[in-house]
């Protein structure tokens, strides 16, 4: 079947870039860093990845057979994975709700953007940050603030005792300290 005629949904794109899906009816909270980060990639994939590949794609184009042209090939390639990162960071800066984790400073009790300290049952202190669905690294220490661990720590604060249900059964997490940017 000629690749014109597949549909490719959004879902697609969601997995292609392992983003995890955003839940329906849950906005995309993202915080001032991770938005720019994505607002950046977007402009840089539109004012210099893109332009560049179209014109490497035109000047292949007007050298004759296009069928056995490797530049042409891959160049039309190249530009459908960039119109697909383009669609995906469109449809994510569109519903992007931006929160500023400064609000919180001071505060003890963790909310979205929070930096938190805390010990499990076996007496392991870690510390991650909750960020949105797009900016999560968890070898980084930064965590979604859909993931189960954000979800147990959420509204609790500093020297609150929360239970985490993981597949190896119930763990409990206690909140030495809670940080947020200045």
């Amino acid at each position: 079947m000629n690749k014109a005629f597949t549909k490719e949904t959004e879902q697609d794109d969601d997995l292609e870039f392992g983003a995890p899906a955003i839940p329906v009816g849950v906005k995309n909270y993202m915080t001032p860093q991770g938005h720019q980060r994505m607002k950046d990639e977007f402009l840089h994939l539109m004012d210099v990845e893109r332009p560049e590949i179209v014109s490497i794609v035109s000047w292949a184009a007007s050298n004759g057979d296009r069928s056995e042209n490797g530049d042409y090939l891959y160049g039309k390639k190249r530009l459908r994975e960039i119109d697909r990162r383009i669609r995906f960071l469109t449809k994510r800066l569109d519903i992007a709700e931006v929160v500023d984790p400064r609000v919180h400073h001071g505060s003890d009790q963790i909310f979205f953007g929070a930096t938190v300290l805390y010990e499990n049952q076996q007496g392991d202190e870690v510390t991650v940050t909750i960020v949105g669905v797009d900016e999560f690294d968890p070898l980084q220490g930064k965590i979604s603030w859909i993931s189960p661990v954000a979800r147990a720590l959420i509204k609790a604060r500093t020297g609150d005792t929360v239970t985490l249900q993981t597949p190896a059964g119930i763990d409990e997490l206690t909140i030495l300290d809670v940080i947020y940017p200045a």
